[in-house]
């Protein structure tokens, strides 16, 4: 991995990582990503937590360059939060900028593997796979594998998008890409607006590539999943189709990925 970081010491990276009572996550999260390589950044956006998480990311800003807080006001979405992190990223000119969950359930050692696909492999949008092969889940139920694989069905069915984990969180973007997906007029506030976002990528024509990664659930903390977030995905997705009809993405495993 060492070999790995080195060549893609050129290139900058922003993690961003939107937190909600997420304090005893952040503590060791933040190391974990800035271990894998002076490339990697981190942006916490915090939504106002009540458990001191805000606080915390202040802390560990004032001990490295390498780490920037974004405060908001409060608790106002995974999808807005995000799109006020890559929105910074894009405007202090990161290479790359990666979505990333803060309750350890994706893993920070994938983050060069993630990168490498982009950054080698010439793809606009690596996505971190549970449901591509070689990928899977650790600590889940059958209950929510069942759900994840049914809602990527529903995903491929209704959007025509050929991605095995079509609601992916877990991805490096290019930033030239990003820049092309016109975020800030993403309506989708949960867990839809990764969902969205993947969709608009093929929509546009970009490369995505999906590396296999293993999905772990969380041990600390509670999840911000609901049944109204659930409701807005299904109901989001066939309204997705309304939006411009352009040709999809060139869809591939990461092991038919080559450099253009």
């Amino acid at each position: 991995m060492a070999r790995q970081n080195t060549v893609h010491a050129a290139a900058a990276v922003l993690v961003v990582v939107p937190t909600y009572n997420e304090r005893e996550n952040l503590a060791t999260l933040a190391p974990r990503i800035l271990a894998q390589g002076e490339q990697f950044h981190l942006l916490v956006v915090d939504d106002d937590s009540p458990d001191g998480t805000g606080p915390l990311a202040d802390e560990l800003a004032a001990a490295d360059p390498r780490v920037r807080v974004l405060h908001r006001a409060s608790k106002g979405g995974l999808g807005p939060a995000y799109i006020a992190g890559l929105t910074t990223g894009m405007k202090r000119g990161f290479d790359y900028l990666v979505t990333m969950d803060a309750d350890h359930s994706h893993d920070p050692a994938d983050l060069p593997r993630l990168l490498a696909a982009t950054h080698d492999a010439r793809a606009d949008v690596a996505l971190g796979s549970r449901w591509t092969a070689g990928g899977s889940t650790r600590g889940w139920p059958l209950r929510r594998r069942v759900l994840s694989r049914g809602g990527s069905a529903y995903v491929r069915l209704v959007l025509g998008v050929d991605l095995r984990d079509a609601t992916a969180g877990f991805k490096c973007i290019r930033a030239s890409a990003l820049a092309a997906l016109e975020i800030d007029t993403i309506g989708s506030s949960g867990y839809a607006f990764n969902i969205e976002l993947n969709y608009r990528a093929t929509l546009r024509g970009f490369r995505i590539v999906e590396v296999p990664i293993v999905f772990t659930e969380r041990i600390t903390g509670a999840s911000k999943m609901s049944g109204r977030i659930v409701a807005e995905a299904l109901l989001r997705v066939p309204a997705l189709r309304t939006t411009s009809l352009r040709p999809l993405a060139d869809v591939r495993p990461l092991a038919d990925a080559r450099p253009t």
